[in-house]
């Protein structure tokens, strides 16, 4: 072979060399077009999530090394009674005297020779020599252990709890707070009784408020919110209570 033909074949291997390498750079070439498209559209996918994400304001209830300026308080949703707090706070204000007969009696009253023979005495009676028998002098520590005893209800059941136990395990409702508690709306709908108020209460009410409740308004209706003839003139609430509009 004469250096002619050496030179026309080392071209024409040069030349297939160059049209493979087009060739294959011709099939990649849509190829990287299709990754490039569909790295713009994770891009784009994870913009709009962010986006999305900075719009969500999601409240939670943080541990105290995670409690920031941007923590919010973990809130129950619900319906809760218009004026409220306020109604409250000024109940407070009422109260802080600590004048009002429920400041002055208490279970060291119950020996009291005077006291009539009623049915409460009877109970009283009852319960000890039980309490003596079965509980070994003490007293019960559940709510259903005690309502089971002779003339205890909820009420008594949950106040035994609380001063006994330190456990608030409910709202105690007298004919007070449930006289009360229907005349401010702090019932969604209207009670027929001091349980159903109870567990109309317990359901919007800050638990952290369950034990102090029912001296609180207690007191308030022995001496403002009478249950007769209520004292509207000399209340703090009488703008804010519905049922003071109407007298």
């Amino acid at each position: 072979m004469n250096a002619a033909s050496v030179r026309m074949v080392t071209r024409s291997r040069s030349l297939g060399s160059g049209s493979r390498q087009r060739a294959v750079g011709e099939e990649a070439a849509p190829l990287q077009r299709g990754e490039a498209a569909a790295e713009r559209r994770k891009s784009h996918s994870c913009v709009r999530r962010q986006q999305k994400a900075q719009r969500l304001n999601v409240a939670y209830e943080a541990s105290d090394g995670e409690k920031g300026e941007n923590t919010e308080p973990l809130r129950a949703p619900g319906w809760e009674p218009q004026d409220w707090r306020q109604q409250l706070a000024n109940i407070r204000t009422m109260r802080s005297g600590k004048d009002a007969p429920v400041d002055q009696l208490g279970a060291e009253h119950c020996y009291d020779p005077s006291a009539p023979p009623k049915n409460k005495v009877k109970y009283i009676k009852q319960t000890s020599a039980i309490l003596q028998q079965r509980y070994d002098g003490d007293i019960p520590a559940s709510v259903a252990e005690l309502v089971a005893l002779p003339g205890v209800g909820p009420k008594m059941a949950h106040l035994a709890m609380a001063v006994a136990w330190g456990t608030v395990s409910g709202i105690a409702v007298d004919t007070h707070v449930h006289r009360i508690a229907n005349r401010l709306r702090w019932t969604k709908k209207t009670t027929k009784s001091p349980e159903e108020t109870r567990t109309a209460l317990e359901e919007w009410l800050p638990r952290e408020l369950w034990r102090e409740i029912n001296g609180l308004l207690v007191g308030f209706g022995q001496q403002t919110c009478l249950p007769v003839r209520p004292r509207c003139q000399a209340c703090l609430n009488r703008a804010l209570c519905p049922a003071a509009q109407g007298l």
